[in-house]
């Protein structure tokens, strides 16, 4: 039952594409991250801008630094002084990749600075026109091509969430027997306790010849 929700969880994601906007801070960061497992591929594209601007006046838009880190803290991409850019990676590694904006200088006179970003990753980032040029294919059979990568990524997902599936239930299996021992343990020590409190008040009153 859990595979099936997670299928239908997978074919309602793929292809996985968000479009949000953020609004950047006068000081510090704001970041955006997503949890990949490795082989994934991420394309990014971004354009800053004031909140209250019209997006055709572009010349005015306002400059950022975008930094984009791995779960390790690998530094992927990393841009200054930019107002519209791309960028693109594999995950090499299963983990939480963040992509992190900062506001170029205080000379924006206390507008808000809005980034646009338009985040795709796995089928989704796939450039489909340079496919079709290169397999010289075109509708239907593109079509079709586009739905076999969607099902070969949901069934590369669903062989990710069961491998995730059986190191968590190995994880629990192997918590669950160290409680168990634990346990044992702590039972253990406290009837040893319990028997030498006994044995030392024996003691005791015998000494005392109370008994």
């Amino acid at each position: 039952m859990k595979l099936v929700e997670a299928a239908i969880l997978l074919v309602v994601m793929i292809p996985a594409a968000r479009g949000l906007w953020l609004n950047l801070p006068s000081s510090g960061s704001k970041c955006v991250s997503e949890e990949l497992h490795g082989k994934v591929v991420v394309l990014c594209d971004y354009h800053s801008f004031f909140g209250e601007q019209d997006d055709s006046n572009i010349t005015a838009a306002p400059t950022v630094s975008v930094k984009v880190t791995s779960p390790y803290g690998t530094e992927l991409y990393h841009q200054e002084k930019t107002s519209i850019g791309q960028f693109a990676f594999t995950a090499s590694e299963t983990g939480s990749y963040m992509a992190c904006f900062t506001v170029d200088g205080d000379h924006h006179g206390g507008k808000i600075v809005t980034v646009g970003i338009d985040w795709k990753t796995g089928i989704a980032a796939k450039d489909w026109d340079s496919v079709a040029r290169k397999e010289k294919i075109e509708g239907l059979e593109l079509e079709l091509t586009k739905l076999e990568g969607i099902v070969q990524a949901i069934h590369e997902n669903l062989n990710y969430l069961i491998s995730r599936e059986a190191d968590m239930r190995e994880v629990s299996e192997k918590t669950n027997a160290r409680v168990v021992w634990y346990s044992i343990m702590a039972l253990g020590l406290c009837i040893i306790a319990a028997i030498f409190q006994l044995w030392y008040l024996t003691r005791y009153f015998q000494k005392k010849k109370l008994i």
